[in-house]
């Protein structure tokens, strides 16, 4: 399990980072207009036009603002906080664990998964652009190949080439001339199946037990006690016994290696 106080650090370094980097290579500010308002672009280094600082402060934030949502969608959490889910309602604890609980776990076990990843973008995408080895552009380029990597491992086929139809793109010759627009939408759909596959297994034992717990009550005319008060204690006695959170953590990250 990664240090909390490793991957703070790291976040904050992150952020403090790129918002340096933005005010060292912003131009200086342009005069504002005549009416007070912001300028949206400014002079660039050699002549050109570039994004004046409060616009690019205003495009960080957007990008920062946007970062839960790109945590969920193309990292390992979507799978693991939908098989955590299926257990949690196949043990009939309906609140217990937390969503909190839950979603702290799955963000853990995600940054755990992906931090060889995380490492790789940096080293070949964010380095050589604070040290001007490579442009913003070639930056970017070079740090999505460890992310398209990652995603095409996961993607299933079926949806790759259903998406390409979508995009009417051309078929690429090898899986890294895949545009991130058509692996990130694949990767989601790929891993929501097998979250559902995952959490549809979880789900047969359990089953049983409701199954074997109702028959046995209606059997002996015991109408007005649910049978899912009588088995929800069997059943969390069972998955404590197996200790199921070990076999079923370990399980779900051995799907990932």
């Amino acid at each position: 399990m990664p240090d909390v106080k490793m991957i703070r650090n790291l976040l904050l370094g992150s952020v403090l980072g790129m918002g340096m980097a933005l005010a060292a290579s912003a131009p200086s500010p342009a005069a504002p207009s005549p009416g007070g308002s912001v300028p949206i672009f400014g002079n660039g280094p050699n002549g050109g036009i570039t994004l004046s600082t409060p616009m690019q402060i205003a495009v960080f934030m957007t990008l920062l603002a946007l970062l839960p949502a790109a945590i969920m969608s193309i990292t390992p959490f979507l799978r693991i906080v939908i098989v955590l889910h299926f257990l949690r309602q196949a043990l009939g604890a309906q609140t217990t664990p937390s969503n909190q609980i839950i979603v702290g776990l799955s963000l853990f076990l995600s940054l755990l998964i992906m931090q060889p990843v995380i490492l790789d973008i940096y080293h070949k995408g964010w380095e050589p652009m604070e040290t001007g080895q490579l442009s913003m552009e070639n930056a970017f380029d070079e740090g999505a190949k460890p992310l398209k990597t990652f995603l095409a491992r996961y993607a299933r086929e079926k949806d790759i080439r259903t998406f390409l139809e979508i995009s009417r793109a051309p078929q690429p010759r090898t899986p890294a001339d895949l545009d991130l627009k058509i692996l990130i939408p694949a990767y989601i759909l790929s891993e929501l199946k097998a979250g559902f596959q995952i959490g549809a297994v979880l789900f047969l034992p359990f089953l049983i037990i409701d199954i074997v717990v109702a028959s046995v009550t209606l059997s002996i005319g015991m109408v007005q006690l649910p049978p899912a008060m009588i088995s929800a204690p069997f059943k969390i006695l069972l998955f404590v016994l197996v200790d199921g959170w070990s076999l079923v953590i370990g399980s779900l990250m051995k799907t990932f290696y």
